[in-house]
């Protein structure tokens, strides 16, 4: 959405971009060269930006968004590859807040899903209260390609939106989901040629941050008491299961699989 014209940044940090629209607020995900992808520095600057939207009174509205040419292709593979990596403190202290936060910010909150949405991205692009996207986007539950298990609450998430039959699918065979085929199954809201995409989700923003602010939080409250008051204790058994994939060779395998470019050889230990 880089370039709509009434956009103004308002906070700038390494890895995240936070522009005002009037009452609304736009966050970009701004590592375009990585794809978006999540480290430590991402994870800091979109908890900051996510409880600075939430905590300043005069942004209504919110949309997540990407720089470049993605939403977010998950977890940065090359901080895995390069030291060791604690899986279970990562999802809890880095990810866990931001995808509560979201779902308790007492504001609606839009993803603008630009490109690809895979791992935590997609996670990320579902916690939020609307999913839009460009025609070209794509989502996967990619952790299965590596070893992993669906986290960040899209083990709730997924099924939640698509029911089990698909959301095994996607997470059993990690392949890539088109935008239209999404909003067929439910996955998300809306589909919009790429180039209208930017023009179509600043209105989005601009129509919920000028609605009734408070119908929005109450309705928040509802759907989240009727399925998210599991998701708390739905995402520490996710960090738990993922710390035991973590420790496993299949992991280690898929890691080094990806930083050599080449098909992970599982064995199933």
């Amino acid at each position: 959405m880089t370039g709509v014209s009434d956009d103004e940044l308002y906070r700038q940090y390494e890895t995240v971009n936070l522009y005002r629209r009037g009452a609304g607020a736009k966050v970009e995900l701004n590592r375009p060269d990585r794809l978006n992808a999540w480290n430590a520095q991402f994870a800091a600057d979109l908890n900051d930006a996510i409880r600075e939207v939430t905590d300043n009174p005069e942004i209504r509205a919110v949309l997540i968004t990407g720089a470049g040419r993605a939403f977010s292709s998950g977890a940065d593979l090359k901080e895995s590859s390069e030291q060791a990596v604690d899986v279970y403190t990562i999802l809890t202290e880095r990810y866990h807040p931001l995808i509560t936060g979201i779902r308790r910010m007492p504001k609606p909150v839009v993803a603008a899903v630009n490109g690809p949405a895979a791992g935590i991205g997609l996670s990320l692009a579902l916690v939020c209260d609307l999913v839009v996207a460009a025609e070209s986007a794509f989502f996967q539950l990619a952790f299965v390609n590596i070893g992993l298990v669906p986290d960040g609450g899209s083990s709730l998430l997924v099924p939640s939106r698509v029911g089990f039959a698909r959301a095994a699918e996607l997470a059993l065979l990690g392949e890539r989901l088109d935008a239209r085929t999404a909003l067929d199954w439910g996955l998300i809201n809306r589909v919009w040629p790429d180039q209208e995409f930017a023009a179509e989700s600043a209105k989005l923003l601009d129509r919920l941050a000028s609605g009734a602010t408070r119908s929005y939080a109450g309705t928040k409250r509802q759907l989240n008491r009727w399925l998210y008051e599991q998701m708390d204790a739905q995402l520490e058994f996710e960090a738990q299961i993922q710390r035991e994939m973590g420790g496993s060779a299949d992991f280690a395998e898929g890691v080094r699989a990806f930083a050599e470019k080449r098909p992970p050889r599982f064995t199933g230990a």
